[in-house]
């Protein structure tokens, strides 16, 4: 009789433990699935970020190239004594000058607009990168919590279903903050 207690008691502890393993399985999941997402939109911004600096670099050469070009036919154009020529050279120096600064004011990408759509596009990326250590961290606590879960059925010791609530725990704790909070633990991004 006693036998027959002790085994049912048994197969109690083992499905409340194989029903910790599930929930610790599905947290695994989301964090696995959380750190892809993560991961992905860290490179499309990254991405971003780059094109943009890029784009930044090259209108900030034109327009440098163009105001230099500019002030070098308005030094040569006072040894230039035909008033068509200077003329000429007046005008295109004006537009020169006109395009350079064009360049640095227009609406969506002037050098300022586009300066600040990058600085923005690596943010995001930053961000995505900690919501992705987040996620990176979790999902080992979540793996290790799992494998200490099923020794606790083969080896019985109780102490190590609570071990492996806690890293549970702790995982799905990282997996939250990675998605709602991630600066909050800045440190796990490695900043």
């Amino acid at each position: 009789m006693s036998e027959d207690v002790h085994e049912m008691t048994h197969g109690v502890a083992d499905k409340r433990v194989a029903l910790l393993i599930t929930i610790l399985a599905l947290f695994l999941f989301l964090s696995e699935a959380g750190g892809k997402s993560a991961q992905h939109h860290s490179t499309e911004s990254n991405i971003e970020s780059s094109d943009l600096w890029n784009f930044y670099q090259a209108k900030r050469i034109r327009a440098t190239l163009l105001d230099s070009n500019a002030k070098q036919l308005d030094l040569t154009q006072q040894a230039v004594s035909d008033p068509a020529i200077k003329a000429a050279m007046q005008k295109q120096s004006e537009d020169w000058k006109a395009t350079a600064k064009r360049y640095e004011t227009e609406p969506k990408d002037g050098l300022k607009e586009l300066m600040e759509r990058a600085k923005h596009a690596a943010e995001v990326r930053d961000h995505h990168n900690l919501q992705f250590q987040h996620y990176e961290l979790a999902s080992g606590l979540l793996q290790l919590a799992i494998v200490i879960a099923s020794a606790s059925i083969i080896t019985g010791i109780s102490a190590l279903i609570f071990l492996s609530g806690a890293l549970g725990l702790g995982g799905a704790t990282l997996m939250v903050l990675g998605f709602a909070a991630p600066n909050v633990l800045s440190f796990l991004g490695g900043h």
